[in-house]
């Protein structure tokens, strides 16, 4: 078993493709956790086993992978770069130590890229960044490393170059070791670094010693006296810049041909920070993730203090329910391996935790510790969906509560009111690869539409009118007469309702009647067919018939009144309206302005915000259900937003219209 200060947590971030899952792959080969190298386009790899991921070619959930080198234990966690995914993303950097962020030698600097720094700074976790696919056409290692620094700091440092001889790439270069190493095989040749190379590899020598210098005084000392440092001191220097954020070692490589590998993982043994954490504490652990599939429920956890060992009871704190560890595994991709100790840092994963879900923490009995669980961000892209065949919602329902175990940076309501069951989620990708595992887990065919608008009516001008109902069918007949006043009662959700009966016209212990009477019409207005609000209704005066009148008969030509009376009440459409604030960086403040203009949206203000702009505006709800799609084309992913229901307001006459017409064509 590993010990806690031989331990590496890292999550692998950046943005989709540029090569994450292909560089565990060649972490996984070159330390011989698995016997061949796996490729992306082919379905080969361990981490994106599940059925939509290589039918994609793109990784959707988060996987760790425990792997050794030597005395150490590196847990990768290989995240989804797509944002639709963050929610993995955001379990991952709950137990990581460290973040590797991955980005091209072609492309550079991407949109991923710039959000997986700033997921790695909010969460206050050091971070090296690895240049990958350095040897394809037009890859560019010296472009994108001056890109970093400009980017990010000084603080970005040189660990590795690519070593190219020929034209082709045949290793790299290690600037600490200052030595060249050669890919042969899964095998790194070391020799001396080419006289072609010596320039370059001083100058970038000098940027790492200067920032190591920082790290300690008697390392500035030293470096202030001319003096070299040894090996041990340069890998002590960054490892505790690294873990105060004053180096971001860079590391470059090809992970089809895994030059710079063997660099790579040495780099994360020796400069990665070792978890924190009392090995000698009581036991506690927080789930960060669940996999709930054909192969059974399994809840990943990471040890944060104490030991862990099967068949040890813990209790949750959410629940306060007790749950046994009766097995526990160690996973690397779809395959299991079961282990009977987890020391504090470590991560497993237990089976049949059937009442602990994602976030909870895991304790021993009669502890009073509580970790913090895991924040994910609103979901903000909506869709009806439903069954392709009719009788399918509870089959729909059913799937979607066990997808909801491994993924809970999705909702789903069922709108009592629209009758619509409303998924939402991050974004469209999202949704449609929940609609697949619908599919194939559970059978369910599914479609989707945008949700219908929850809108209102209202009346605007003052009404008296008649209400009758009168019929005779042999024996008792029905009898019940109403004259009522409607007008509007602004700001009423609800029915406001009087009576000024004189003189018994309608005796009071029908009085009830009318009102029920009211209230059940008002759940359909007369405009198109949206309930009713800001309403007053007196009761004025009517007659009743000693036999015929009855509770239903007064309860009817309440309801008759009321259909008369709004249709001449000046009835009008409400909308809701939504409080909107967008986060952007300023480059892009003028796009998004003019779209919010034409979704009919009234800017309220713009506030600077850690170096971003954060544009508040009121909007109507009914121009915003693809606005989560929109605003990710505008700033290439770059923008967010939260929208919350404000309140109701007149619509325009041209919407007025537009909605009429579509629910009298839906009739």
């Amino acid at each position: 078993m590993a010990t806690t200060q031989n331990i590496r947590n890292i999550c692998l971030l950046g943005h989709g493709g540029d090569g994450k899952t292909s560089l565990a792959e060649s972490i996984l080969y070159f330390t011989k956790g698995t016997d061949r190298l796996g490729k992306v386009p082919d379905g080969t790899t361990v981490s994106d086993y599940d059925p939509e991921e290589i039918r994609r070619q793109i990784s959707i959930s988060a996987s760790p992978l425990p792997v050794h080198h030597g005395q150490v234990k590196i847990n990768l966690l290989d995240t989804p770069g797509y944002f639709d995914f963050v929610g993995e993303v955001l379990q991952c950097l709950r137990v990581a130590d460290c973040g590797l962020v991955v980005l091209t030698a072609k492309n550079g600097i991407s949109v991923g890229t710039e959000k997986a720094v700033k997921m790695l700074d909010e969460h206050k976790l050091p971070k090296m960044f690895y240049i990958s696919k350095i040897d394809e056409e037009n890859a560019d290692f010296n472009k994108t490393f001056q890109s970093l620094q400009e980017q990010f700091g000084m603080a970005v440092s040189p660990i590795t170059i690519p070593l190219v001889e020929d034209g082709n790439v045949t290793g790299v270069i290690d600037i600490v070791a200052n030595k060249a190493y050669r890919i042969n095989g899964t095998k790194d040749e070391e020799a001396p670094i080419p006289d072609a190379f010596a320039g370059t590899v001083e100058e970038l020598r000098t940027v790492l010693v200067e920032n190591v210098a920082e790290t300690s005084e008697e390392l500035m000392e030293k470096y202030f006296e001319g003096e070299e440092f040894t090996f041990e001191e340069f890998s002590e220097g960054i490892r505790a810049g690294v873990a105060n954020g004053s180096i971001c070692p860079v590391f470059c490589g090809s992970a089809i041909t895994g030059a710079g590998t063997h660099s790579l993982i040495d780099g994360i043994s020796h400069y990665a920070p070792a978890p924190q954490g009392d090995p000698d504490a009581e036991p506690t652990a927080i789930v960060f993730k669940t996999n709930s599939d054909q192969y059974g429920k399994f809840s990943f956890f990471r040890v944060m203090s104490g030991t862990i060992k099967t068949d040890d009871t813990l209790e949750n704190p959410r629940t306060r329910n007790k749950e046994r560890l009766a097995h526990i595994y160690s996973i690397k991709g779809k395959k299991n391996t079961e282990v009977f100790e987890v020391c504090c840092g470590d991560i497993a994963a237990a089976s049949k935790l059937n009442d602990t879900r994602t976030g909870d923490t895991l304790r021993a009995i009669g502890s009073d510790v509580e970790l913090e669980g895991i924040e994910f961000p609103e979901p903000n892209y909506s869709l009806a969906i439903m069954p392709v065949t009719k009788g399918g919602e509870e089959k729909i329902a059913s799937g979607l509560t066990k997808l909801a175990e491994e993924d809970p940076s999705f909702v789903v309501d069922q709108n009592v009111e629209t009758k619509q069951m409303v998924i939402s989620g991050i974004g469209d990708i999202q949704i449609d690869v929940l609609r697949s595992k619908l599919k194939s887990r559970f059978g369910a065919d599914t479609t989707v539409s945008t949700p219908v608008v929850a809108y209102r009516e209202k009346i605007k001008k003052k009404v008296k009118v008649e209400g009758k109902h009168k019929k005779q069918s042999g024996g008792h007949g029905q009898y019940g007469h109403v004259w009522i006043e409607f007008e509007p009662a602004p700001g009423a959700d609800d029915l406001v309702f009087e009576e000024k009966i004189f003189g018994g016209s309608v005796p009071k212990n029908f009085h009830p009647a009318v009102e029920k009477g009211l209230r059940e019409s008002m759940q359909q207005g007369v405009l198109a067919g949206y309930p009713v609000v800001e309403l007053k209704a007196t009761l004025v005066d009517g007659s009743y018939h000693d036999v015929d009148s009855s509770e239903m008969a007064f309860k009817t030509a309440a309801s008759l009144a009321f259909k008369a009376g709004l249709a001449q009440a000046n009835p009008v459409l409400m909308e809701p309206i939504g409080n909107l604030k967008v986060t952007i960086p300023d480059s892009y403040m003028g796009d998004v302005i003019g779209d919010l203009n034409k979704r009919r949206g009234r800017i309220l203000g713009m506030t600077p915000v850690d170096g971003e702009q954060v544009v508040e505006a009121e909007v109507p709800m009914a121009e915003m259900p693809t606005y989560a799609i929109d605003l990710r084309s505008m700033t290439q992913g770059r923008g967010s937003f939260t929208l919350r229901f404000e309140r109701y307001e007149e619509a325009p006459a041209n919407v007025q219209e537009k909605v009429v017409a579509e629910r009298q064509q839906a009739e």
